[in-house]
C-alpha cells in the first residue's frame, strides 16, 4: 500500500557529491510534489545538515568524499532522538554492498539506474515503516546476501578478526604474530572458518571472500 502522507509534507535531504546529479534528482523530486530541505555535497555537510533540519527521509549516495553513504549514517543514528529514514543510491549492484547495507540496516537500496517512478515508490514504502530494496537486484541477489550473512553469523569474534587481518594481506605467520599465537592455531581457525563458509581450500576463495565482506566483520 502507497504511503496516504501527501508528498509536500515529506521532508527530504539529498546528499550526492556530483553536483549535476544532485541539482537534477532534486528538480525531479521537486516537480512531482517532495519538499527537499537541504542538500549536500559530501559526507561532513550530509551529517550536519541531517542532524540540523532532521528530515524525514535522507537520500544518501553511497560515495562521497569525506565520509561514504554508510558513515553518514551511522553517524547520524548515533542520536537516538533521530527519526529519519535513510535510503542510499548507487551504481553498486555487489553482493558486499548489498550486505553492508542489510547489516547496518538501511531502510532503502536504490540504484541510480532507477526511475523516478521506483524513487517514489521507494520513499513511499520506507514511510509505511517497510524496507525497500531496488527491483534492479533481482531476488536471487538478496537470497546470496541473506545466505552469505547467515554464514557470518556463524563464525567467533576470533575468526572475525582473522578475515579482517586475512583482508589486509596478512598471511598466516604475520597473523599468528599480531595475535600471539602459534601458525598452527592460525592455520586451524583458517581451516575452521573456511568450512563455515563452504568454501573452496583449494583456491584463493577465503582471501577473496575476506576482501568482499570485510566491512561487516
Amino acid at each position: 500500500m502507497e504511503n496516504s502522507i501527501p508528498k509536500i509534507s515529506i521532508t527530504i535531504v539529498i546528499a550526492e557529491d556530483h553536483p549535476i546529479m544532485l541539482k537534477g534528482l532534486k528538480q525531479e523530486l521537486e516537480q512531482v510534489g517532495y519538499q527537499i530541505i537541504g542538500t549536500a555535497e559530501n559526507g561532513t555537510e550530509a551529517v550536519r545538515t541531517i542532524l540540523a533540519l532532521k528530515p524525514d527521509i535522507a537520500l544518501l549516495d553511497i560515495e562521497m568524499p569525506l565520509l561514504n553513504g554508510f558513515e553518514v549514517m551511522a553517524k547520524c543514528t548515533e542520536n537516538q532522538d533521530l527519526k529519519t529514514r535513510f535510503i542510499v543510491m548507487t551504481y553498486h549492484k555487489q553482493k558486499n554492498f548489498v550486505a553492508q547495507a542489510k547489516t547496518l540496516g538501511v531502510h532503502g537500496y536504490l540504484l541510480k539506474e532507477d526511475s523516478i517512478e521506483e524513487i517514489e515508490h521507494c520513499i513511499a514504502t520506507v514511510m509505511n515503516g517497510t524496507i525497500y530494496y531496488s527491483r534492479s537486484l533481482g531476488a536471487e541477489l538478496e537470497i546470496d546476501v541473506e545466505n552469505e550473512l547467515k554464514k557470518l553469523t556463524l563464525l567467533t569474534p576470533s575468526e572475525r578478526k582473522i578475515i579482517q587481518l586475512i583482508a589486509q594481506g596478512n598471511n598466516s605467520t604475520e597473523i599468528s604474530d599480531m595475535l600471539c599465537v602459534s601458525p598452527r592455531t592460525i592455520q586451524k581457525h583458517r581451516t575452521n572458518i573456511i568450512e563455515k563458509l563452504h568454501l573452496d581450500p583449494a583456491a584463493d576463495n577465503l582471501i577473496n571472500w575476506a576482501k568482499e565482506f570485510k566491512n561487516l566483520n
